[in-house]
C-alpha cells in the first residue's frame, strides 16, 4: 500500500482529464452509451476481461491477481441528471438541460484511476477486483438491473466497495460508518378524489383542495409523534395539484413526495400512519383517496468489519484527515441492493471547498467538486480494495 498517494497523485491530469470529459459530455441514465464506451475502452486497454451491456449501458470488469483469493466488488455510477447547468465551469456540460449534478463523472474517472492502480499492482493481489460501472443509479434501478444481469455472478464478489464525492464537507474530510448510512426511499403518490363545483357554491361541492391542504399537514405529525425521538424518518411532501381556474372547485387534487428511514421497523411503522393518516384526514372531509407507495431503494447499511477496514486504510494514508465514524444522511442510493446481498462498505470523500465557491449542493445547477477529491478518492478505494483481499 506504500505509495499509493504518491501513485494516485501521478494521475491526477489523467483522471481530471476525464472526469471533465465526462462533465461535458453528460448522459442520463441507460444512456451512457459514450461513458461506458471510453470505460470500456480504457479496462480493456489495461488487459482487463470486458463485459458490455449490463443493464443496458453498465460495464463489467475483471483484474485477476497473481494469487487465488477472495474477490472485491469496486462500483462506480456514470448517469447525469436533467438539470441546466449554471456553473460557468470551462468544462460546463454541452448539452442544454443536461449536466452532472451529483458528481458521478468524478466517480467514474475515479474508478478509471483506481483500475490504473491496482492493474500496476497485481503481482500484489490475490484474488480478484470486480468492477461495476453502472448506468441509472439516479432513482432509475440501475443497480438492481446490474444484479439481475449477473454482475454478482462468476464470481460472486465476497466485499463490495463503493464511494461518494460529499459536496455537505470540505476537501479532507472523510464519512466512514458503520451501520445504516444513507437512508430507505420510498415515493408517494395521492390523490384526492372530491366532487367540483363552482367555487362561490362550495356548499354544493367537496373540496380536495381543502382535504389537500388537511392531510399535508397533518402528515408532518406522523414523524413528531410515530417515530420515537432517538430514531429517525422524513416524510415531505413535494408536489401539489389541482385545479385550472380560480372560481372552480377541482374533482380532484393530486400530490407527490418522498419518505425516508434507516430502520426497517420505522420504516414499516411510517408508512402505516401515512396511509392511515391520508385516508383518515381524507374521509373525515368526504373525499376519497388513491394511494400509491412505491419502494425506491433500501437503506445502505454498512458492514462492522469491512469499513473497520476502509476506515483503518483511510487513517494510513491520510493521517490528517478528519474521519467521521458516525456519519448518515437521509439521502438514498440504490448501491444498497448490493450491500443487501455482500457485505461492504460505502462511504464519503468530501469535495466541497468554499474558498474557490464550489460548494453547492448535490442536484444543484451551480454543482461542482474540488478536483483535489479526485486522487484521494482513488487512493483510498484502491487501498480498501487491497486491505479486503488481504483477507
Amino acid at each position: 500500500m506504500n505509495g499509493l498517494t504518491t501513485e494516485a497523485l501521478a494521475l491526477f491530469n489523467y483522471t481530471r482529464a476525464l472526469r471533465r470529459d465526462f462533465h461535458q459530455h453528460p448522459e442520463l441514465g441507460f444512456h451512457e452509451v459514450r461513458t461506458a464506451g471510453i470505460v470500456a475502452r480504457e479496462l480493456a486497454a489495461l488487459g482487463m476481461e470486458v463485459r458490455t451491456g449490463v443493464a443496458q449501458t453498465g460495464v463489467v470488469a475483471l483484474l485477476v491477481g497473481e494469487k487465488p483469493g477472495p474477490v472485491v466488488l469496486l462500483r462506480f455510477d456514470m448517469d447525469a441528471l436533467p438539470i441546466q447547468e449554471e456553473t460557468g465551469a470551462e468544462y460546463s456540460s454541452c448539452f442544454p438541460g443536461l449536466m452532472h449534478g451529483c458528481g458521478h463523472d468524478a466517480h467514474t474517472a475515479i474508478g478509471l484511476a483506481v483500475a490504473r492502480l491496482l492493474s500496476e499492482r497485481k503481482n500484489e493481489i490475490s484474488g480478484t477486483v470486480k468492477f461495476m460501472f453502472q448506468p441509472a443509479e439516479e432513482g432509475m434501478g440501475g443497480a438492481p438491473l446490474m444484479i439481475e444481469d449477473g454482475v454478482l455472478d462468476n464470481p460472486k464478489p465476497d466485499f463490495a466497495l463503493a464511494m461518494h464525492v460529499w459536496n455537505d464537507c470540505p476537501v479532507g474530510w472523510l464519512g466512514i460508518s458503520q451501520g445504516p448510512v444513507m437512508a430507505a426511499a420510498e415515493t408517494l403518490h395521492v390523490r384526492v378524489i372530491g366532487k367540483g363545483g363552482h367555487g362561490a357554491s362550495p356548499h354544493q361541492a367537496v373540496d380536495p383542495v381543502l382535504a389537500t391542504a388537511h392531510i399535508i399537514t397533518a402528515l408532518q405529525g406522523v414523524v413528531a409523534r410515530n417515530v420515537a425521538p432517538l430514531s429517525t424518518a422524513v416524510v415531505s411532501v413535494t408536489t401539489v395539484h389541482g385545479g385550472e381556474a380560480f372560481n372552480v372547485i377541482p374533482k380532484q387534487v393530486e400530490f407527490r413526495g418522498t419518505i425516508r428511514s434507516f430502520d426497517p421497523g420505522v420504516r414499516e411503522r411510517t408508512l402505516q400512519r401515512v396511509r392511515q393518516v391520508i385516508e383518515g384526514v381524507a374521509a373525515s372531509m368526504e373525499c376519497k383517496t388513491e394511494i400509491e407507495l412505491q419502494s425506491i431503494t433500501p437503506a445502505v447499511v454498512n458492514d462492522a468489519s469491512v469499513t473497520l477496514k476502509v476506515q483503518n486504510v483511510a487513517a494510513r494514508l491520510y493521517p490528517d484527515s478528519e474521519i467521521a465514524t458516525r456519519y448518515q444522511t437521509m439521502g438514498s442510493e440504490d448501491m444498497a441492493f448490493v450491500l443487501q446481498r455482500i457485505p461492504g462498505c460505502f462511504f464519503f470523500v468530501g469535495s466541497a471547498n468554499h474558498e474557490k465557491g464550489l460548494d453547492a449542493p448535490h442536484h444543484h445547477p451551480r454543482f461542482d467538486v474540488d478536483e483535489q477529491v479526485l486522487p484521494r478518492a482513488a487512493a483510498i478505494m484502491a487501498g480498501a480494495a487491497l486491505e479486503s483481499l488481504r483477507g
